[in-house]
C-alpha cells in the first residue's frame, strides 16, 4: 500500500515497474488506499463507511463496485440522493466510475436507462432517494449507497434496497455517508452484520486543495457542524434547540392530504459571494384541520436571480398561492426580481417587528403539539432546527420555515389561524 510507504521507498517502488506495469498501477486501489478504504477483512452484509467531507467515501464505494465485478460478480445497484446526484459524483464524477475505471474495462453510460454496463455482461442500475418505489421488485448482487443520511425518503429507500439485495452467494451494501443522527441510520449501525469505518476530512489533507482547509475547514473547525461535516461525529441535538429531531420524526409523513392553501417563503440573501449566506426557500401548506405541512426545501447560495427563478419554479410546482419575502434584508428588491421571472405572481412581503426568538417559538410549540409535518426528509433544514439556539444567528433556512408557519397558521397575535 502506496499510503504506508515513505517518500523515498515510494520511489523505489516505481523504478521496479516498467510503462505497461506503470499504467495498470494507476488503476490499482489495493496500491494507492490508505488502510482504512481497504475492504474489511470481516465479513459484513453493511460496510457502514461513516466520514468527513473529502474523505474519499464515495471513491472507496465506487472501488469496492469494481472490485466486486472483478470477483465476477454482475448484478448491482447504485444508489444516490437524486438522479443527479448519480450522474454528476458516482457516475461522472472526479472519483466516480467513468474516472477510476481501466482504460481497457471502461463501462458505458446510459442516461436514459439508468444503466450503467460493462462488456462482460455486468450492469448497474441507479436509483435514488427521491423515488423508492423504484427499487420495488429490483434484484441485485451488491449495492453501493452514497449520502444516505441526505435523502428525502432514507427508510423506505433502505427497505427496498433490502428486501432487493437477495441474489448471489454472497449479497453486500456498501454505504458511504457523512452521519447525520437519523433513525435509519441508527438502525443499521446497531445491526450485527454491520462492518463500520470512520475517517476525519484530515486524513485525506494531502489530496484536498490547502485553501479549502484555510477557508472551508477553518470556519466550520470547533462548530457542531464541523464536528458533523470534518470529523464524521453522530451528534444529539442541541439540549438547547427549540426544535428536536424526536418530534420532527415522530409526526413525520410521506405524504400530505390535500392542502387548502400553499405558499413559498424566502429568506433572502442579498449578495453573490463565496461569504454569502444561502438563500431560504421553504414551500408549505395547510390542510383543513389546520396542520402544517413543509412540502420542500429548495434554499441555495446563488445570485438574487438564480434564487428568484428557483423560487418561482417552486410556486408553479405546487400551485402555490403565494410568494413571501422578508422585507427587512431585502425590502422592494424582492418583489422585483420575483416578477422579472413571472409578472403576475401574487406576492407579498412580510416584517420581522420582532426578535427571532419571538418568532421562532411559537411555531417551535406547534411541532410540538404534533401539528406540523415534515413530507419525506430535509436533512439541511433540520440540522439547522435542531441545532440553532436563541442568541445565535439564524440560519436562512430555519427563517424561511418560520415564516411559511406563521403566515399559514399564526395570526399576528399568535393563536391559531384554523383551530382544530
Amino acid at each position: 500500500m502506496l499510503a504506508l510507504l515513505t517518500e523515498t521507498e515510494q520511489e523505489k517502488v516505481y523504478k521496479g515497474y516498467d510503462v505497461e506495469q506503470m499504467e495498470a498501477l494507476l488503476y490499482d486501489w489495493n496500491f494507492w488506499a490508505r488502510p482504512s478504504q481497504q475492504t474489511p477483512e470481516q465479513d459484513f452484509f453493511v460496510w457502514l463507511i461513516l466520514a468527513g467531507r473529502g474523505y474519499g467515501k464515495t471513491r472507496v464505494a465506487c472501488e469496492q463496485l469494481l472490485k466486486w465485478k472483478r470477483e465476477g460478480y454482475k448484478r448491482f445497484a447504485i444508489v444516490a440522493q437524486t438522479p443527479a446526484e448519480a450522474r454528476d459524483v458516482i457516475i461522472e464524477g472526479e472519483s466516480g466510475l467513468l474516472s477510476i475505471s481501466p482504460l481497457w474495462d471502461m463501462p458505458v453510460y446510459e442516461p436514459s436507462k439508468r444503466r450503467v454496463t460493462w462488456g462482460s455482461g455486468t450492469t448497474a442500475i441507479i436509483y435514488s432517494g427521491e423515488n423508492p418505489e423504484q427499487l420495488r421488485g429490483a434484484q441485485q448482487e451488491k449495492a453501493i449507497v452514497d449520502e444516505l443520511a441526505k435523502y428525502k425518503y432514507p427508510q423506505e429507500t433502505w427497505d427496498n434496497l433490502l428486501l432487493g439485495t437477495r441474489i448471489g452467494d454472497n449479497p453486500q451494501i456498501v454505504i458511504a455517508t457523512t452521519p447525520k443522527p437519523i433513525k435509519t441510520l441508527k438502525e443499521i449501525i446497531s445491526q450485527p452484520d454491520t462492518i463500520i469505518t470512520k475517517g476525519s476530512t484530515y486524513e485525506n489533507r494531502s489530496n484536498l486543495a490547502e485553501k479549502f482547509f484555510a477557508t472551508v475547514v477553518r470556519k466550520y473547525e470547533g462548530t457542531r457542524l464541523g464536528r458533523q461535516e470534518l470529523h464524521a461525529e453522530i451528534l444529539d441535538d442541541n439540549p438547547s434547540a427549540l426544535w428536536h429531531s424526536d418530534i420532527i420524526e415522530k409526526y413525520r409523513v410521506d405524504k400530505a392530504p390535500e392542502l387548502v392553501r400553499i405558499i413559498v417563503a424566502i429568506d433572502p440573501a442579498t449578495t453573490d459571494d463565496e461569504n454569502s449566506d444561502e438563500a431560504g426557500i421553504v414551500v408549505a401548506g395547510v390542510d383543513m384541520r389546520g396542520h402544517g405541512y413543509i412540502l420542500g426545501d429548495v434554499s441555495l447560495k446563488a445570485s438574487p436571480d438564480k434564487w428568484a427563478q428557483k423560487a418561482v419554479y417552486v410556486y408553479n410546482k405546487w400551485e402555490a398561492d403565494r410568494i413571501i419575502g422578508e422585507a427587512n434584508n431585502g425590502g422592494d428588491m424582492i418583489e422585483i426580481i420575483i416578477r422579472q421571472h413571472e409578472k403576475h405572481v401574487a406576492y407579498s412581503k412580510v416584517w420581522a417587528s420582532r426578535g427571532k426568538y419571538i418568532r421562532a417559538e411559537p411555531v417551535a410549540a406547534l411541532y410540538e403539539q404534533g401539528k406540523v409535518h415534515h413530507v419525506g426528509m430535509y436533512p439541511e433544514l433540520e440540522d439547522e432546527l435542531c441545532d440553532w439556539e436563541p442568541g445565535d444567528k439564524s440560519p436562512n433556512r430555519l427563517d424561511a420555515l418560520v415564516w411559511a408557519i406563521t403566515d399559514l397558521m399564526l395570526p399576528k397575535k399568535g393563536k391559531l389561524r384554523v383551530e382544530v
